[in-house]
């Protein structure tokens, strides 16, 4: 009976610090959702030619992209299982 209470905590656990990332990216996204067009405004109203809000809406976007990947454990490199089957490979061969 132990070992299903310690198990339960452990998804509770996990569980909290999902919902504690997910807090996270969705301010982060809020924040940046709110200041993109305070920038256009900015570079609109201050009679600039060149478009330089475009280069933090792309940084801070590129950031956004990395947050939500880390967020919802996506990686493009590795999948989403690709630890677990790499263990599982070198397990198997010794």
């Amino acid at each position: 009976m132990e070992t299903f209470n310690t198990s339960q905590e452990t998804k509770l656990q996990m569980a909290r610090e999902h919902v504690e990332k997910l807090k996270g990216f969705y301010s982060h996204l809020t924040v940046y959702l709110i200041f993109v067009p305070i920038f256009i405004t900015i570079n609109i109203l201050g009679g600039s030619n060149f478009p330089w809000a475009i280069f933090p809406i792309v940084g801070w976007g590129i950031g956004i992209a990395g947050h939500a990947a880390e967020t919802y454990n996506w990686s493009p490199f590795f999948g989403r299982n690709w630890e677990q089957q790499k263990i599982k490979e070198f397990m198997d061969a010794q």
